[in-house]
């Protein structure tokens, strides 16, 4: 299958899911790039295992400080010719009782989960202007659906990255961009098992899911490339879920 090479950019992309979409998107011959502020080696080894794969280019930069997200985004336009796919997947989601949740917690969540992606899409949006054509991801959670108790800031932060989703839609359609969310459920990583224990946690929401196994990274793999596809011209402000059954929407 003939398909048009593009330029991506992936936040979060030294493990877990954003390193999986990286390897992903470069194995569909895409040219990728990271911003984390993480170290990225292993995915860019991951990358250069690929045949005939061009190299992956880590950028470091937090996604919540708007002068090294601009600088950021111009390093990869100038290193590539341009920009087309964003996929915002940097996120935290730390599990605190809504009682004990400070004033500064919230924001820390809400500047990387919900200002991030809207720094990097706002750097980036005159390159996908530019070129004509554009797909922003936006990886939000099966927890929008759910309300899980001790993740209230978290949700709070992946709905309101739901609304952005929708309303940019709205907003950039007319230029050949389209913007779509990916709802995962509790899926393996490392921080995932950091967060919510080894087991007991992955174990727990398997319980509820229809399929019973626990969600891989690789599972996300497919519904990125297809929102990301040039046939998706028509899919736009959706959230694709994603969580093995557990929420039915």
């Amino acid at each position: 299958m003939s398909v048009t090479r593009r330029v991506a950019l992936v936040t979060g992309a030294a493990g877990g899911l954003g390193q999986e979409f990286a390897v992903a998107l470069a194995a569909r011959g895409h040219r990728v790039a990271g911003l984390d502020l993480a170290d990225m080696s292993e995915t860019a080894e991951r990358v250069a295992g690929l045949d005939g794969s061009p190299p992956f280019h880590p950028v470091r930069a937090d996604v919540a400080d708007p002068g090294e997200v601009d600088a950021a985004v111009e390093e990869v336009a100038a290193r590539y010719g341009g920009l087309q796919i964003v996929v915002n997947n940097a996120g935290i989601y730390p599990p605190i009782p809504f009682e004990k949740t400070e004033p500064e917690e919230w924001r820390r969540i809400m500047r990387v989960n919900l200002d991030g992606p809207f720094l990097v899409t706002r750097a980036a949006l005159a390159h996908l202007k530019a070129a004509g054509w554009g797909r922003v991801v936006n990886i939000v959670s099966a927890v929008i659906f759910l309300g899980p108790p001790d993740l209230v800031a978290y949700t709070a932060s992946k709905a309101g990255l739901v609304g952005f989703t929708r309303a940019l839609a709205s907003a950039v359609g007319p230029y050949g961009i389209t913007v779509n969310a990916i709802a995962p459920g509790l899926t393996r990583t490392a921080t995932a098992a950091r967060t919510t224990g080894a087991d007991g946690g992955f174990e727990r929401v398997r319980a509820l899911q229809d399929v019973p196994a626990v969600e891989e990274p690789a599972d996300l793999v497919s519904t990125l490339l297809y929102v990301c596809d040039e046939g998706s011209g028509f899919l736009t402000g959706q959230t694709i879920n994603v969580d093995g059954g557990s929420a039915k929407h």
